[in-house]
């Protein structure tokens, strides 16, 4: 896969990548346009030594055909070196056997969700660069490849330990809303079982003044 194949076009939150051609049908006139769209995260950072999930989806005008449709990611570093693939699949998952991404890279798609997702573990600062998602999906074989712009830190940035923060804080914040509804209900239950027994202590006397039998 040349570096010339690939074209990214931004979008948010994913950048989207197709290319459309027009074929006639028949001598209906008539056009249809095919295309494969591949979306992809545009940036991604992750700190090193983590595992990350590089999300890849796509959307086929042609159905899927599990027999005949292949995933691609190729990865180009940062700095000088050759393209090298990362991971392949057709059918089935086949992870590169040799290379830095040796029992590094783990299929996490599922091609019938149309998910082409894959799980890099364990990054390194060597993984710094581009990574590159291109599915075919015969006769759709003609869309670029999505692309992500691979970044490797020592340290989460202010943004992800903000939402760390904010996810871990609303965690505890539920917790603390049903520890005190939880409370709150025991109480009220207590409550009014000692409005029942009291007006029960209340009624028995009541009773036995009113018995003609008793003496």
């Amino acid at each position: 896969m040349g570096s010339s194949s690939f074209a990214s076009k931004l979008q948010t939150p994913e950048t989207a990548h197709s290319v459309r051609e027009l074929k006639t049908e028949g001598n209906s006139g008539m056009l249809a346009v095919q295309g494969m769209k591949v979306y992809t995260s545009s940036d991604v950072e992750a700190v090193n030594g983590t595992d990350v999930r590089l999300k890849c989806t796509f959307q086929s005008s042609a159905s899927i055909n599990l027999n005949s449709i292949t995933v691609s990611w190729s990865f180009r570093p940062l700095g000088p070196g050759r393209e090298e693939s990362v991971f392949y699949y057709h059918m089935k998952a086949y992870p590169p056997l040799e290379g830095r991404f040796r029992k590094r890279a783990v299929w996490a798609g599922d091609i019938m969700s149309r998910d082409a997702s894959i799980i890099v573990r364990e990054v390194k600062f060597t993984y710094n660069g581009t990574f590159s998602c291109q599915i075919k999906n015969p006769p759709d074989v003609h869309g670029n490849a999505g692309e992500i712009r691979f970044r490797v830190v020592h340290t989460a940035s202010f943004s992800e330990l903000l939402l760390l923060a904010l996810a871990i804080g609303g965690a505890i914040g539920l917790v603390v809303i049903f520890l005190v509804v939880f409370v709150s209900c025991r109480r009220c239950v207590k409550n009014r079982a000692r409005q029942r027994h009291a007006e029960v202590d209340q009624e028995s006397p009541r009773k036995e003044r009113k018995d003609p039998t008793a003496w």
